[in-house]
């Protein structure tokens, strides 16, 4: 049996928005949009999702802007820009690196520490909507197949001393023995 045309094109424009990369896309998207909903909803108005590339690969250590850049896949160009508005906002500072005079060190301030700690929390909420709507059990299932596709590819999406998790810390939900 041939299609026409129109059925062709229909199938095609279905793969086309239809695909794994398409879904991942778009569930990150809404998990994303209600972390940020969460968070400017804790006061947080100033923080944008731009900031994420700083934010998600700062950690709670010292680093410097050529490693972030990295982390974030960004010039350092953009980092520096990024950090700027970030220093002066007043969530991060910048300091001279002790083991390297001509380098600085970005470190969270309080608020920086503030935020990352509601930050948590909002993480936590959104997960447990998504847990509502689809299923702990398949979040869960979800969750382990895409960090195990991570690390099979490869991916290095996290820095080595970020590798193995800490689940003990001063912020909400951590897990104090």
């Amino acid at each position: 049996m041939t299609s026409t045309a129109a059925e062709t094109n229909q199938a095609i424009a279905y793969r086309l928005s239809n695909n794994l990369s398409r879904l991942l896309r778009e569930f990150s998207r809404d998990f994303e949009r209600r972390i940020w909903q969460g968070i400017a909803s804790r006061g947080y108005t100033d923080i944008r999702p731009s900031h994420s590339a700083v934010l998600a690969n700062l950690g709670m250590g010292a680093v410097r802007v050529t490693e972030l850049a990295e982390r974030a896949q960004v010039t350092q160009q953009a980092m520096g820009k990024m950090l700027k508005e970030l220093e002066r906002m007043g969530y991060v500072k910048r300091d001279i690196d002790d083991g390297d005079k001509r380098a600085k060190e970005i470190r969270l301030t309080e608020r920086g520490v503030a935020l990352a700690a509601d930050s948590l929390e909002v993480v936590e909420q959104v997960r447990g909507y998504y847990a509502f709507k689809i299923g702990a059990p398949q979040l869960d299932e979800l969750e382990a197949s895409l960090r195990d596709a991570v690390r099979k590819l490869q991916l290095d999406y996290l820095p080595e001393a970020w590798a193995e998790p800490v689940l003990e810390g001063p912020w909400p939900g951590s897990r104090k023995s």
